[in-house]
This record gives C-alpha cells, structure tokens and sequence, in this order.
C-alpha cells in the first residue's frame, strides 16, 4: 500500500477522481505514505486518525489496533499540534480512552498542549470526493479551544457545495463536544441498519401477502414524511453492520437496534429458503451465488453476504459456487469460496448489484432452473424458462417469464 501511493498507483479500484488526484498530489511532492508514524506525526501540524475498529459477535469492540495507532502518534506528537479521529466510535472513547492515552506516551495534556477532535467519515465508497464536498463535515471537541482548531483546520482543507435545503449552511459544524459527534455517526448508521430491517420485515411479509413490496415503497415515499429504504437479501460494508452492534455496546437496552440487526442478519438465510421453496431439495444441488462484493461496483467484501449465502446453501447440503466479475477465481478460493470456472448448475443467486448483472441472460447458465435474485437486479425478459424469485416481488406471482 505504502509502496503504491508512493508511486502514484491507486491501490484500490472503483473511487471516482483518486488516480487523478493522486497522481497529482503525488507528482507536486504534496502527499508521501510510509509506515514510520511517529517520524510523520512530529513533522505534521494535524493528526488525521483513520484505522478500522471492529466488533466481535456480541458488539464488543477490539481497540488493539486503534490504540496502537494512537501511541504511535502520541511518540511523535508536539505542542500545538492537532489530533483528529475519523474512525467510528462508541460515545465517550475519544474522552476516556484516547485522550489520556495520548497524554501518558506523550506526556502533553489534550486541550492545553495540543488539541484533541473527533470528525466522523462521512462518505461512500466510490464517490468519497464528491461526498466530501456535499455533506456537512461534523467535529467536535474535547473542549472549546479543541473544537476551534478542529473547525479551523477542517475548513481550511475542505471545499463545501452550497446546499440551500439544509438547516444551516453547509461547511464545518462544531457538535459542542466530541461524544455529540461520537453519537451522531453512530445515529445515523444505525438509522440506515433499522430502516433497512423495516423494509425487510415489509419484503417477507408481502411475499406471504402476493404483493410487490417496490411498488409500495414507491407510493409510499411520495408522502415527504415516508423514507423507506429497499429490501435485499444481505446488508454488508465497513459501516451498516458495524456501527449498530457498536451502538449496543453503549446502550444494551435498544431493543428497536438489536431487533433491526438480527432481522438483516436473517435475510441471507431467508435467500435461500426462497430457493429451496422455488426449487426443492436443496442436497446435492449445484448453485451459483452471483456476486462476492458486499456492493456493486465495489472490490470489498466486508460483512459481505456472499459468506452467511454460502453457510446458508452448505447448510442445506447444496454445492454452492461464486463467481464475481471483479474478483479472479483465486481470489475467491483465498477466501475459502469455491470459484465457479463454468462448472454446470441448477440454481442461482444473486447477491451482489452488479451493474453487469442487469444484462445477465438465462443462456449464460443452461441447465439453470431456479433464480433467486436478492437484489431485484436482473431483466425478468432474459430469463424466459427460468423460474426467477425476487425478495418481496409478491411471492414469485410471475416468477416464470415466458
């Protein structure tokens, strides 16, 4: 990685604007990776702090590699210097955590000899310039001189669209302290995690009810009070299935979250119950998962459904391969998937939104019977022949095309 950058080569696929960005940084001697942090931080007047933090099955996060980072940086760290954490955290970690951290290997106090912010990312893969540019950038500090110098820095670095539809202008807002934007990230991932199970709770029942469940959403949705998100047959990436289990660890009590969460973690399952419904005994059977990615058009496969898809067809005695168009077979196969090199079979499911997809044709796959597409993907005209299901079409209603 840190090779890469240095040689201008973009060092993952699918981000609007970054070869062109980066080979230009790059090129005026304005951006330089390397692994000494430390070395880094004691040249550097801001601190910008993004390494992933994980949580385990029951949401209890793993802090390992954060507070390596952070003694990293606090070795180099000087007075006046100051140190923004962009991962997503549980409400009161940059306070309780990372602040004395810094102070004891650094030997500075937060607030009176450096500032100390927390800024939460706020951007989607693939289009992370262009977000940066529309969305309010949200800081807050451990305290006011904090904040001011979070707000300076922030607004020096960033250039803002104009958004009239706003509460207030768009640019840098200061939340009034660190735990308000701790808990405004968390706030608004895990309202996607919830609205996202209520459409999944609304695709199932409607199949029992022979109803399509888009058509609803999209009546529903021309009320300006109705934000119903779309059904699908998993919900993956770094964020949506983190940050709700992150929220746990805070507030155990959120029974509207923990619910939400348990019902996306039921969908892939649910996916190929939907096959075995369409199609029948499900042992012995050859099937083809479509999509290894957690999103269309991006190389990541973070909480991706592909995993629990896969488990769901293993557990039901299928041989389930996984084809991918981003991804080469070993690739796959590093990931403990079986890569699908043309082998026959019978049945398919698509779950991932490839945009490829959306002119894949039933002569592609002879010999396939059943599809189950996860993502409403698919042109139900290049399927004739095949009985195609879709997650909340109305229980398969029309599912053979003809």
């Amino acid at each position: 990685m840190v090779a890469s950058v240095n040689d201008a080569a973009v060092p993952f696929p699918g981000e609007e604007g970054l070869a062109e960005g980066l080979a230009e940084a790059v090129q005026a001697g304005r951006l330089a990776a390397t692994t000494d942090t430390a070395a880094a931080v004691s040249d550097a007047e801001a601190v910008v702090l993004v390494v992933p933090l994980f949580v385990d099955e029951r949401g209890t996060p793993d802090f390992r590699a954060m507070d390596a980072a952070t003694r990293a940086v606090a070795a180099g760290l000087r007075p006046g210097t100051l140190v923004s954490y962009e991962t997503t955290l549980p409400v009161g970690t940059t306070r309780d955590r990372f602040a004395p951290l810094l102070a004891q290997d650094s030997g500075l106090l937060p607030e009176r000899d450096f500032s100390l912010v927390f800024s939460p990312e706020r951007v989607f893969t693939g289009r992370v310039f262009a977000d940066l540019r529309r969305y309010p950038k949200l800081v807050g500090g451990i305290g006011p001189h904090s904040a001011k110098d979070g707000v300076r820095f922030y607004e020096s670095v960033l250039d803002f669209d104009v958004r009239e539809e706003l509460p207030r202008p768009n640019g840098v807002w200061d939340l009034g302290s660190a735990e308000a934007a701790e808990l405004a990230k968390l706030a608004e991932t895990t309202y996607r995690d919830v609205n996202i199970a209520l459409a999944n709770q609304f695709a199932r029942f409607a199949d029992r009810s022979g109803v399509d469940i888009d058509a609803v959403i999209d009546a529903c949705n021309t009320q300006p009070y109705s934000h119903i998100h779309r059904p699908g047959i998993a919900v993956g990436g770094h964020c949506i299935p983190v940050y709700p289990r992150m929220y746990l660890w805070n507030d155990p009590e959120a029974a509207v979250v923990r619910a939400a969460r348990e019902t996306n973690e039921a969908m892939p399952a649910h996916a190929v119950d939907l096959l075995a419904d369409a199609y029948g005994e499900l042992r012995g059977a050859d099937v083809l998962v479509l999509g290894a990615a957690y999103r269309g058009g991006v190389k990541e496969t973070a909480f991706s459904g592909v995993f629990p898809t896969v488990a769901a067809l293993r557990e039901r005695g299928a041989r389930p391969y996984v084809s991918d168009p981003l991804y080469a077979p070993h690739e796959l196969a590093d990931m403990g998937l079986r890569p699908h090199t043309g082998q026959p079979v019978t049945a398919a499911v698509v779950q991932t939104d490839h945009a490829a997809y959306r002119e894949l044709s039933a002569d592609r796959l002879p010999g396939v019977r059943v599809l189950v597409d996860g993502r409403r993907v698919t042109d139900p005209a290049l399927w004739a022949g095949v009985r195609r299901v879709v997650v909340g079409d109305g229980g398969g209603r029309e599912a053979v095309a003809v």
